[in-house]
């Protein structure tokens, strides 16, 4: 071969080897570089069997604490078929206590090819001490934590419920879920070549990190009075189902919100989807004469008529539109006044016509009706009203009594809170805080204004009418409430028939909505009883439930009767010197068991601690800047231009 063939040779060879040694170098950097996160993943997973864990979800607590939703450690029993030695043993002793068929045992424990399945999940602990004693190869527990609700049925329509995984189903449960989820544990275990040792130990749980942690508005003891009371009402009215809102209305904190039927959340999945329901939201109504007052407030608004001023009521019976408005008893000439408390339906039939429909229409949105309210819950609907282009004459003489509407219970306490609070729509919320899970507040809701409806002279006119309701011969007096004074209405609306389309012969919503104190509200209360049996009046069914919720409500919040109250002038500013007090404070002496502290000279924050350390309530009232909260002097409740100040728990 002659030398030159030889070299050539020898250099493609050298070519051949350098393309291939960078062919090789380039797959390795590939490999040991480029791709080596996802190969050591799929090492990781054919070495490491790994099953997520329920999340560690975060506590939801009332607005004093009490826990209202937790979640508790508890055992849940998995087993490695491949381990299994005699499933049919087995399952024979694990049936009776698992409650399982032992049927569904064996072909769990009987699984070709896995080396995981779970046989139950968070049981209850002697069920998991029993599986314990038995001993058997291939069964390994997990610590995973179960959702349970302290309160049982207190709350449970507002807090909902979760299912298994657990994520939430219903109620702020649903609404925060992805604030309450937290991260998943994960369950991971090694395993050999051959796929050995998943269950010779109980395998380690790696990660996971807890969910926030929410506080609620709700007062546990206030919702469980309002519970209490409607599940009383509708036992004794025979009734189907009612609601009861209360909510502070110059914040729009919601502090009870109940329903009948109820329900526990522990074990939800027993009960009808009816049943779980939160009414006070999520269901509609005609509201009746409840809704009076609202037409009222636009007349006075506008201008239309004075509280003097008088309407002829025509005996009892009105013409409209082809149809008869009647009212309960025959009147002649009634002022404003003695219409909201008589509740002449004639009268606000006139009031309507007044007020003509587009202008009514107009106020009705400015309360907040046919749209949502915007509380921080799952489902809420926004009633309905028709726009006014398409009332007729009828229609408008209807509305003017509360019915051809419908609302929620939620949005009719928002509605009057805009007469309790000096004409300020609020928007109503349940969450107060959220908390990380080191107890860091990383979310505090504060009270919204919506927009102004009325002005404080027009809700302060209201207001003064809505007290003789309940005042001796109106029609609400069973809601009065000893030692305060309460603004209130009733409400008796027919319900419509579902099978004609027309209203119903013998099928009532009884109702009362109300505030008190009047003059500076603490608290609204609306009640609802659906088709109470017998006596069907809101002021004989629902008036008597606002009273006894009232006055166990204004008792644990330390609200004094109006008698027991001292009234100061607000000044200008925290540090400002009061006025002598001496002459405006009555003195206690020692056989009262309690000694009034000389105020002169002390700036408004001294006054405000010296009163607290006496376990004095405090009415402020007059002009000046909002009261402050101080730490442990209960809540201030500012509108307008005056405060009520609580003390105590």
């Amino acid at each position: 071969m002659a030398p030159e063939a030889g070299q050539i040779r020898i250099r493609i060879f050298g070519v051949l080897f350098i393309l291939a040694f960078c062919v090789v170098a380039v797959r390795a950097y590939q490999l040991q570089v480029v791709e080596a996160p996802e190969l050591q993943a799929r090492a990781d997973q054919q070495r490491h069997h790994v099953i997520k864990l329920a999340p560690r979800r975060g506590t939801i607590v009332d607005r004093n604490g009490s826990p209202l939703a937790v979640s508790l450690e508890v055992d849940s029993l998995y087993a490695d078929p491949v381990l299994i030695q005699d499933p049919a043993a087995t399952a024979k002793k694990l049936a009776p206590l698992l409650k399982t068929p032992q049927s569904e045992l064996i072909r769990s424990l009987s699984a070709e090819g896995r080396r995981f399945v779970w046989l139950q999940r968070m049981m209850d602990p002697e069920v998991a001490d029993a599986v314990r004693q038995l001993r058997i190869p291939g069964l390994a527990f997990v610590s995973e934590r179960k959702r349970y609700y302290p309160q049982s049925a207190i709350g449970a329509h507002v807090v909902g419920f979760t299912g298994l995984d657990p994520r939430g189903l219903e109620g702020i449960e649903l609404e925060y879920d992805r604030l309450l989820q937290g991260e998943p544990e994960l369950l991971v275990s090694t395993k050999d070549a051959r796929g050995r040792g998943l269950a010779s130990a109980e395998a380690p749980i790696q990660g996971g990190a807890s969910g926030h942690n929410l506080q609620l508005t709700l007062d546990r003891s206030l919702q469980y009075i309002a519970e209490k009371e409607l599940a009383r009402v509708v036992r004794e009215s025979e009734a189907i189902g009612g609601t009861l809102v209360m909510l502070e209305p110059a914040s729009g904190r919601i502090l009870a919100l109940a329903s009948w039927p109820d329900f526990n959340p522990n074990l939800a999945g027993r009960y009808k989807a009816d049943e779980r329901r939160n009414r006070a939201i999520c269901d509609v109504y005609e509201p009746g004469s409840t809704f009076k007052p609202f037409l009222l407030a636009g007349v006075l608004e506008e201008g239309l008529m004075t509280p003097e001023q008088t309407v002829y009521c025509e005996q009892g019976r009105y013409s409209v539109g082809g149809s008869v408005v009647r009212d309960h008893r025959k009147f002649g000439d009634l002022t404003l006044l003695e219409m909201l408390k008589f509740s002449s339906n004639i009268g606000f039939v006139k009031l309507g016509k007044k007020l003509e429909r587009d202008r009514y229409y107009r106020y009705l949105q400015s309360f907040g009706f046919g749209s949502k309210t915007g509380v921080d819950f799952p489902g809420e609907v926004a009633g309905l009203i028709r726009p006014s282009s398409r009332w007729f004459e009828i229609d408008l003489a209807a509305i003017s009594f509360g019915q051809g509407i419908s609302v929620t219970p939620l949005q009719m306490a928002a509605a009057i809170a805009v007469i309790a609070n000096g004409g300020l729509l609020m928007e109503p919320y349940l969450v107060e805080t959220v908390r990380d899970a080191d107890h860091q507040v990383v979310r505090r809701r504060l009270p919204e204004v919506r927009h102004r409806v009325i002005s404080e002279k027009t809700a302060a006119q209201v207001r003064q009418m809505m007290v003789a309701v309940t005042e001796e011969g109106g029609t609400g007096v069973r809601g009065a409430v000893p030692g305060f004074q309460v603004a209130g209405k009733t409400g008796t609306a027919q319900k419509v028939d579902t099978v004609t389309g027309g209203y119903s012969i013998d099928k009532r919503i009884a109702s009362f909505i109300g505030f008190v104190p009047a003059e500076n509200p603490a608290l609204v209360i609306a009640v609802t009883v659906d088709e109470p049996q017998g006596t069907v009046y809101g002021g004989q069914v629902a008036a008597p439930v606002f009273s006894r919720v009232a006055a166990q409500a204004l008792n644990h919040l330390n609200i004094l009767p109006d008698s027991q109250v001292t009234t100061l002038p607000v000044v200008s500013a925290a540090t400002e010197p009061l006025p002598d007090l001496a002459a405006l404070l009555p003195v206690r002496t020692p056989a009262d068991g309690l000694v009034m502290p000389d105020f002169r000279g002390m700036s408004y924050r001294q006054v405000l601690q010296a009163m607290e350390r006496q376990g004095l309530n405090l009415k402020l009232t007059g002009s000046g800047r909002a009261v402050e909260q101080y730490p442990h002097a209960g809540e201030s409740i500012p509108y307008g231009k005056e405060a009520w100040v609580r003390f105590g728990a």
